[in-house]
């Protein structure tokens, strides 16, 4: 593990402080866990992006998923 210096904001730091209080754990802890959601987030949103650019250059036909007409309940909530 490496040691990193950041600078952050006199407002933020008092809220993360006020969290790692309640969640009893660290300063280190949290931004770490708290960089690891927001990798994940860009990652699903850049995945979302590709899934989007595909669907845009090859658009559903309108007749693609009619062989699963028949799976699907009927008169169910």
């Amino acid at each position: 593990m490496k040691t990193t210096q950041m600078t952050i904001g006199e407002p933020l730091l008092d809220e993360v402080e006020e969290v790692i209080q309640d969640l009893k754990t660290t300063r280190s802890a949290f931004i770490r866990a708290a960089l690891q959601l927001a990798l994940r987030r860009h990652a699903i949103s850049k995945l979302e992006q590709q899934h989007a650019e595909g669907y845009a250059k090859h658009p559903i036909t309108p007749a693609e998923f009619d062989i699963w007409e028949s799976e699907q309940p009927r008169g169910e909530p």
